[in-house]
């Protein structure tokens, strides 16, 4: 049994690592665009900090989230903004995500930082996740079902959703 335990929590760190490289790959990709037309997308500059991620794709422990940053998308007109969640504790470790809202409608909800007390909670947290992110972003709401068998992580994610909500003045 403690092999089993060890080799889950092994595979699942596997995975974090896997899907936070991807998206520091997503990010190069976007920001080398984005130097391209002259837009720059690595960081949001508030007051005298700067928010960005590390070059692993994770947001980087010294940056502290902007709420309301601005980035204009190089396709089109339309401006995005981003709001940042309160972080969440629960008894597995915090939760804490950020949306992006276009013309009034949520249209993107990015985890900054999901549950992480051993394998079992990360790969809980990554079940959950994309699941609790289809359902808010169809609902337009944090008013949805918590995802079985991930209740802390989702009242934790919901609850960090609905404080970004709250910032973005959306009403649900």
């Amino acid at each position: 049994m403690r092999t089993r335990a060890v080799l889950g929590s092994v595979f699942g760190s596997i995975a974090v690592l896997i899907i936070g490289w991807q998206a520091g790959a997503a990010a190069l990709t976007s920001n080398q665009s984005a130097l391209s037309t002259g837009l720059s997308t690595s960081g949001t500059t508030t007051g005298s900090s700067t928010t960005g991620s590390s070059a692993s794709g994770t947001p980087s422990p010294a940056a502290t989230p902007s709420s309301g940053s601005t980035t204009a998308s190089p396709k089109s007109s339309t401006t995005s903004k981003s709001y940042t969640g309160q972080s969440v504790n629960t008894q597995f470790g915090s939760v804490q995500v950020r949306i992006s809202v276009t013309g009034g409608k949520l249209t993107d909800v990015t985890p900054l930082h999901l549950t992480d007390f051993g394998g079992r909670s990360v790969q809980i947290s990554n079940y959950a996740v994309p699941i609790l992110r289809k359902e808010v972003l169809s609902a337009q709401s944090s008013h949805v079902n918590s995802v079985g068998g991930a209740t802390y992580t989702s009242e934790a994610y919901l609850s960090s959703l609905q404080s970004a909500l709250d910032t973005a003045g959306i009403t649900s």
